[in-house]
């Protein structure tokens, strides 16, 4: 392995960079990303239950606000459920950019990870296919093995290259994909909320969880 990263050249260090900073991103995201974490199953029935007993004091507030994203967004919503549904809404909102702003972070940069380093390989293949050019002027062609030897070098920070972008891209869809998941589960149960809360909806949520 060590011969082959000597072999690719000095173009081999960004490449082996993108690697780590791709896998670290992967893995933070992955973690980050649970619906556990963001969007629990269970909170919705809790808030209205605090709510129905008139338990949704400043600390409760504060509380939900530091369990999940999802309950930044209500707690938003319901410290501002006195003044109508509107300004819930809107509190609502506020808070979702916000949330939604956070869950997607990190992802440009792989994004970036997964476009800039096939680049970097094909730039590392044409300076190599130039220095193998190079010596054909100088030395002539007549060693084949050498001039073969040198290609093989030449195409190996493409594959590198290769090898760092795809799986970014395949975890780059996978991530973006889970985000707008998790959107959509929160807009659901927040607009539930929003509805309960302001008596448009009868619906009582203590025997189950949110879907």
């Amino acid at each position: 392995m060590f011969e082959l990263i000597k072999a690719g050249g000095w173009l081999m260090l960004p490449i082996i960079l993108c690697s780590v900073l791709a896998t670290a991103i992967i893995i933070e995201r992955l973690w980050s990303l649970r619906r556990e974490r963001v969007a629990p199953r269970n909170l919705l029935p809790q808030v209205w239950k605090w709510y129905k007993d008139g338990q949704l004091n400043n600390a409760k507030l504060k509380e939900l606000r530091r369990q999940s994203p999802l309950g930044e967004i209500m707690a938003a919503g319901l410290a501002n459920a006195r003044h109508g549904r509107e300004i819930m809404k809107e509190s609502i909102g506020e808070a979702a950019s916000k949330v939604i702003h956070d869950l997607e972070r990190y992802l440009n940069a792989l994004g970036t990870v997964a476009a800039v380093a096939p680049l970097l390989g094909l730039l590392g293949t044409v300076i190599g296919m130039i220095d193998v050019f190079t010596v054909i002027m100088l030395e002539g062609s007549g060693n084949a093995g050498v001039l073969a030897g040198g290609i093989s070098k030449a195409l190996i920070t493409t594959a590198a290259g290769l090898s760092v972008a795809i799986p970014a891209v395949i975890f780059h869809r996978f991530l973006v994909r889970r985000v707008d998941e998790l959107v959509v589960m929160m807009e659901q149960d927040a607009t539930r909320l929003v509805e309960v809360v302001q008596g448009e909806r009868k619906v009582d949520f203590s025997e189950g969880a949110s879907a």
